[in-house]
């Protein structure tokens, strides 16, 4: 019988088993970030700032400081904060909604300056915890509460592809990948490097993870890993898309993309 791995230090075990739905990728998204948060021992110098809407069920995750914001709010709380106190590692935790919709410009201003922060996204293409309602990330064709004969892109527009606007807006120092939770491998090595390049002071760092929602996908265990695994990346491409020298230099120069 395989030894299950430890849960992360960094997580508090009293608030466990988490609040998440069943099949809810929140979980597996938080268990990289909590590994990653062991490996460089940043435990006793983490802010983890988290939105409204199912990232709220995030405030007692994990033994860091932690402060929940507004709708939306997050990105500018954290960079307020990593301005106070620079020798923090500040992490904004939020959905689609938080960081696409009502906390757009505050994404899109935090990346255009470079703050040194890591931003962490989760894109599961709809609005999860009000019902599931079409969202900026609702897949064309998409059925959700208020797209019920699916997302029409002549008239609500086609999904937001988040990374590819913030790395088309960034400097050469951000770092800007898109992970999934169906290869945590992978993800854990993105988020290490988010965390990594604003301990470094280099500047912004930005993962979008493509996550789960059986719940409001009305989705079993098989088609839910189906649409994870076959249909959402189709429309979201899963690699980096901005590499800091530092890690290409470290890797020996080998591609700037980890579709692997």
């Amino acid at each position: 019988m395989a030894v299950q791995p430890a849960m992360p230090r960094s997580w508090r075990r009293e608030t466990k088993p988490h609040k998440f739905c069943p099949g809810c990728g929140h979980g597996i998204a938080l268990r990289v970030l909590g590994q990653a948060i062991d490996q460089l021992n940043i435990q006793d110098r983490m802010v983890f700032g988290c939105d409204i809407g199912c990232s709220l069920l995030a405030w007692d995750f994990f033994n860091v400081d932690t402060v929940q914001t507004h709708h939306g709010r997050t990105t500018p709380v954290i960079v307020g904060l990593k301005r106070a106190r620079p020798e923090l590692v500040c992490v904004a935790y939020m959905g689609d909604g938080g960081g696409y919709a009502i906390g757009a410009q505050h994404l899109v201003s935090a990346a255009m300056r470079n703050d040194r922060i890591t931003v962490i996204l989760i894109n599961n293409t709809q609005y999860a915890m009000t019902g599931g309602q079409m969202a900026p990330t609702t897949l064309p064709g998409q059925k959700t509460e208020t797209s019920p004969y699916g997302r029409d892109p002549d008239m609500t527009g086609h999904p937001t592809q988040g990374p590819e606007m913030v790395a088309t807006i960034t400097p050469e120092s951000a770092y800007v990948a898109r992970g999934t939770i169906s290869r945590p491998k992978q993800l854990h090595k993105m988020v290490t490097r988010a965390l990594e390049n604003q301990i470094a002071g280099r500047g912004f760092s930005f993962v979008e993870i493509l996550a789960t929602c059986p719940t409001n996908w009305r989705t079993n265990a098989k088609n839910t890993w189906k649409f994870i695994e076959e249909t959402m990346p189709t429309h979201f491409k899963v690699g980096e898309l901005k590499v800091p020298e530092a890690f290409q230099a470290a890797a020996g120069g080998e591609g700037a993309r980890a579709d692997g």
